[in-house]
């Protein structure tokens, strides 16, 4: 089979190795599609840490970084009894890069970190689901905090993670969902997923949304950025929550004038957020295909995370069996 191994800094080959078999518990997974996590494929690209004490280590495990992939079981190891070839399944938990990844044209998995998907939506539709569980993590805590039904929602950064965002937002019931992001192609899809309005954090917005100390018009906001500014810029326009789901790297701000904000992090990744987010794609709440900007082979990788660089596209599919 063909499996995608990066070997250096900006330098990749495409390996045939034998079809693995899948052991007590596991099923052997045929990748119909796998989409790219922008931070992991980027990062590896540059040898940059994804965490404070991270190190990526080259050659990089075969199949690594990818973990957001859709397929069919071809093949059920022992004591599996839930699912059986044929199945539509995603992949919706990243297991950790110790193990070959997913972009190949099989993989391996245990079968409690795959989830059955809607077998008649197209592949970029069901592919990143692991992203959709990571941010349905943040959203099932404010629906239980009451936030989000009838509320002022704000979400900062338009990538993957932010449209996914807005549109989990629009289910709960918000009742206005806004976007910022620099990119304007990104603020146009997120206008056509549903955002009540998006706008460009560097322009002036003070008309619009207020700042500390006036009263912010944002009740309820989301960071998919991570950045110092970022989050200070949500911070100092929402009245209530902001939910911090972008990779944090450096110290926020809490200053005298935040005193009546809430902060809430990130909390894991739950087979119960993966259920949610399946849940929203199969009511039609959820449309993950816009995510995905262009569909290539393994062997065309490179040229795919360069247009990630660029910023020319928001997230590739990799389609393993074509050429």
């Amino acid at each position: 089979m063909k499996i995608l191994q990066v070997t250096a800094p900006r330098e990749f080959q495409i390996l045939d190795v034998p079809t693995p078999k899948p052991g007590p518990g596991e099923v052997l997974l045929r990748i119909l599609g796998v989409t790219t996590c922008p931070q992991w494929d980027l990062h590896l690209r540059h040898n940059e840490p994804m965490f404070v004490g991270h190190q990526f280590k080259y050659p990089y495990t075969m199949g690594q970084p990818g973990h957001e992939a859709t397929g069919v079981i071809e093949e059920v190891g022992p004591g599996v009894t839930d699912l059986k070839p044929g199945d539509r399944v995603s992949a919706w938990r990243d297991v950790g890069h110790h193990v070959p990844g997913c972009y190949a044209q099989f993989v391996v998995h245990k079968v409690e970190n795959v989830i059955r998907v809607p077998d008649h939506l197209p592949v970029e539709a069901t592919a990143p689901v692991e992203l959709s569980m990571c941010v349905g993590t943040v959203f099932r805590m404010l629906r239980d905090m009451d936030v989000l039904r009838g509320r002022t929602v704000g979400i900062n950064g338009l990538g993957p993670a932010g449209l996914v965002a807005l549109q989990m937002a629009k289910a709960e019931g918000a009742r206005e969902v806004f976007g910022f992001d620099l990119l304007p192609e990104r603020r146009a899809l997120a206008e056509q997923l549903g955002a009540t309005a998006t706008f460009d954090p560097r322009t002036d917005l003070s008309a619009e949304f207020p700042a500390r100390p006036q009263a912010p018009r944002l009740e309820t906001a989301v960071d998919c950025v991570g950045l110092k500014a970022t989050v200070e810029f949500l911070m100092d326009r929402t009245s209530d929550v902001v939910a911090l789901f972008g990779v944090q790297r450096e110290d926020y701000t809490f200053a005298v004038r935040h005193y009546s904000l809430r902060l809430c992090g990130y909390k894991g990744h739950f087979r119960e957020s993966a259920e949610y987010a399946v849940g929203l794609i199969a009511a039609d709440k959820l449309n993950l295909a816009p995510l995905v900007s262009y569909n290539l082979p393994l062997e065309r990788y490179g040229e795919g995370i360069e247009l990630l660089e660029a910023r020319k596209a928001l997230k590739i599919c990799y389609r393993p069996w074509e050429s």
